[in-house]
């Protein structure tokens, strides 16, 4: 049968891979505060969201016909997304193996570090090398796998790289490292 005669819901549900981004036999390295917040996104699904939901769709089956209660449907829908995100919060900590940044070699880059690199137009950025978990953009989080990590690990101060782009090779110079606790 065609997939244009299936209903959505008859549609397989998609499962969420367990270990994105994480080179294979590697480690899923994490900051003791993203740890810690996965914990906590996993504690307040499991133990108010849930629950909840549960009690909404409860009351919702109660009502008579399912087939056209919209608080049963969604109920259900959602119910479904969040045991789907529990699932994969619970196979994340099993893996992860948390690694404070206060711990490592301070004079060169590693797992943790905080560093403001030059790039050849003379901008200065600053990332901060983390977790494929805690990955953030917006506040210079970059995952340990990502390129730019890769071409920083290992270097000191004043060091110089080649960051390899899809538009060529870029020099990047290591103007400093450091070690915070992570927030």
């Amino acid at each position: 049968m065609s997939k244009a005669f299936t209903r959505e819901g008859d549609a397989p549900e998609e499962e969420i891979e367990v270990e994105p981004r994480v080179p294979r036999g590697s480690k899923n390295y994490i900051t003791p505060a993203g740890y810690a917040r996965l914990r906590s996104q996993l504690r307040a699904l499991d133990e108010v969201e849930r629950p909840e939901l549960v009690k909404t769709v409860a009351w919702a089956a109660s009502n008579g016909d399912r087939s056209e209660n919209a608080d049963y449907l969604y109920g259900k829908k959602r119910l479904r997304e969040i045991e789907r995100r529990i699932r994969f919060l619970v196979k994340r900590l099993e893996i992860a193996e948390v690694v404070d940044p206060r711990d490592q070699d301070q004079d060169r880059v590693f797992f943790g570090a905080t560093v403001t690199y030059r790039d050849a137009g003379g901008r200065e950025h600053t990332v901060s090398i983390v977790g494929t978990d805690e990955v953030d953009p917006a506040r210079g989080r970059v995952s340990w796998v990502s390129p730019i990590a890769r071409a920083l690990l290992k270097t000191r101060e004043g060091d110089a790289v080649t960051l390899s782009t899809p538009a060529g090779d870029e020099p990047l110079e290591v103007l400093s490292i450091r070690y915070e606790e992570l927030k």
